[in-house]
C-alpha cells in the first residue's frame, strides 16, 4: 500500500465483516497504568560470581577441527548447557537478560558481555526472561513454574511465585504487571512486586502462547486444543473465543497483534495462520502455503506437522505480515490483497522472527545457527550473521536495529553488530 492510500479500501473475501481502521494514539502511561491499578486483585499468597564468562572475539573460532565463522562482536558464556531465551532492556537497550538449561539466568552488558548479577535460585531450565516496560525490574521463569523478579538497580529478588508448569511470560506494556501461562490451561496476573494475583481459566490443556493487546487492557492467549480467547484483563472475562472450524485444528504455537491492537494472528501447528478481528472475534482470512496445508482437518501427517507455523509477526510501516515455518519457508503476505508476496527459503527450520521496528525488514533465526535480515519488499535477502556451533533457540534486536542477541544450544549468547547497507 502506497502512502496516502485510504486503508479504509481494504477488501476481505468472503461474508466476514470489515474492519474500520482508526488512528488511535497510544495511551499514555500513566492511563495505563491507572486502569491496571483499578483491576480487582484477589490476594494470594544473588550472589555475583567472580568469573566474568565473556570474551570479544574477531577472529574465526576454531571448533573440532574445523574453522567456525564468527561475524559476532561479543560473546557470553557463562551459561553451561542451552540457552533458552534472551530479552534486551527496553529503556536503554544497554542490558540482556538470558536463561538457559542451566537452570541459571544471568543480567549482562551487551557492550562487552560483563555481568551484572545472576537471577539465582531456579531449579529448572529458565525458559522465560524478560524486562518491565521502564527496566525496572527483570522477571525469570523456569519451566517447573518458579517465577522470580529482581529490581535490576539493587540486583535484588523482590518476588517470587510457584505456578504449574510454564508454558510462557510477558510483561505489561506499560505497568508493572506480569501475565503468563501454564500447562493446565490457566493464565495468571500479578502486580509486582504487591503479589496481587488475578486468574483467567482456559481449557483444560496448556495455554501454548499469549499476547497482552498494545490497549494493555485485553490480552489474546492461544492454547492446545486449537482455540484462542481474547480476555478483558480488568473484569476477568473472556471477551472472544476462536473454536471449532474457526479456531486451529492443532495446539497454537504463537499469536501476536499489529500495533493498535485491531488485529491478531494465529499461527498452528496445523499450518495455518488466522487473521482475526480483536472486536468482533471473527476470522479475516486464512494464509496458508499451499503445499503445506495438512490432508485433512486434525491431520497428524509428518509433512503437516513438519511445517507448523513457529513465529509470525506484523511490519509496522507497510501492510505485510511475515510467518516462519518449520520446514525453513519464511512467508511474506501481503494484508490488502490477503496474497502471498513472497518466500524466503532457509536450510533449516525457522525458530523465530521479527519485524524491525520502523521498516519493512524481517530478521529470522533457524535451526542452522545462522541470523538473517530479509527485505520484505523484494523478498531479498539483505545479510547473514554465524557464529554458533548449534541452533539459535531465541533472539532480540535492540531499538535501533543496531544490534542483534541470540542465544544457542552451544551454551553461548552472542551480540552482532548489523550494518547495512542502506543505512
Amino acid at each position: 500500500m502506497e502512502p496516502g492510500e485510504d486503508t479504509e479500501a481494504l477488501s476481505f473475501h468472503g461474508d466476514e465483516e470489515i474492519i474500520e481502521v482508526v488512528e488511535l494514539g497510544p495511551p499514555g502511561p500513566d492511563d495505563l497504568a491507572d486502569e491496571m491499578n483499578d483491576v480487582d486483585f484477589d490476594d494470594e499468597g544473588a550472589e555475583e560470581p567472580d568469573a566474568e564468562g565473556w570474551e570479544t572475539e574477531d577472529d574465526e573460532r576454531v571448533e573440532d577441527g574445523m574453522e567456525v565463522q564468527d561475524d559476532s562482536d561479543v560473546t557470553f558464556s557463562l551459561h553451561s548447557a542451552s540457552v533458552f531465551c534472551v530479552s534486551l532492556d527496553p529503556k536503554t537497550n544497554t542490558l540482556a537478560v538470558t536463561g538457559g538449561e542451566d537452570d541459571k539466568a544471568f543480567v549482562w552488558r551487551v557492550s562487552d558481555g560483563e555481568l551484572l548479577f545472576e537471577c539465582s535460585g531456579h531449579k529448572d531450565s529458565v525458559t522465560c526472561a524478560g524486562f518491565s516496560h521502564d527496566s525496572v525490574f527483570v522477571a525469570t521463569g523456569d519451566m517447573s513454574g518458579l517465577i522470580k523478579v529482581w529490581r535490576v538497580d539493587a540486583k535484588e529478588e523482590v518476588w517470587s511465585f510457584e505456578v504449574g508448569d510454564l508454558e510462557w511470560m510477558e510483561w505489561h506494556p506499560q505497568a508493572h504487571v506480569l501475565l503468563a501461562g501454564t500447562a493446565d490451561g490457566n493464565s495468571w496476573m500479578w502486580k509486582i512486586p504487591s503479589g496481587d494475583c488475578k486468574t483467567f481459566q482456559g481449557p483444560a490443556c496448556p495455554a501454548t502462547c499469549g499476547k497482552i493487546l498494545p490497549d494493555g487492557k485485553r490480552a489474546a492467549v492461544g492454547y492446545e486444543d486449537g482455540t484462542m480467547r481474547i480476555w478483558d484483563l480488568k473484569q476477568g472475562t473472556s471477551l472472544h473465543v476462536l473454536k471449532g472450524q474457526d479456531g486451529h485444528q492443532d495446539p497454537l504455537t504463537c499469536v501476536a497483534s499489529n500495533q493498535d491492537g485491531s488485529l491478531i494472528m494465529t499461527g498452528s501447528v496445523d499450518c495455518y495462520t488466522k487473521l482475526v478481528s480483536s472486536t468482533t472475534g471473527k476470522v479475516v482470512c486464512v494464509f496458508k502455503m499451499e503445499n503445506m496445508a495438512p490432508k485433512g482437518p486434525g491431520s497428524q501427517s509428518e509433512e503437516a506437522e513438519s511445517n507448523s507455523v513457529e513465529s509470525l509477526g506484523f511490519c509496522t510501516v507497510m501492510p505485510l505480515v511475515a510467518v516462519g515455518y518449520l520446514n525453513g519457508t519464511l512467508a511474506i503476505y501481503d494484508l490488502s490483497t490477503q496474497s502471498l508476496r513472497h518466500t524466503c527459503q532457509h536450510k533449516s527450520g525457522i525458530v523465530q522472527l521479527l519485524w524491525e521496528e520502523n521498516s519493512a525488514v524481517v530478521y529470522t533465526c533457524s535451526l542452522d545457527g545462522v541470523v538473517r535480515l530479509w527485505d520484505a519488499r523484494s523478498g531479498k535477502m539483505i545479510s547473514e550473521y554465524r557464529g554458533h556451533s548449534a541452533e539459535i533457540l531465541d533472539f532480540a534486536v535492540n531499538k535501533d536495529a543496531s544490534i542483534v542477541v541470540t542465544t544457542s544450544g552451544d551454551h553461548q549468547a552472542k551480540v552482532f553488530c548489523v550494518q547495512r547497507p542502506d543505512r
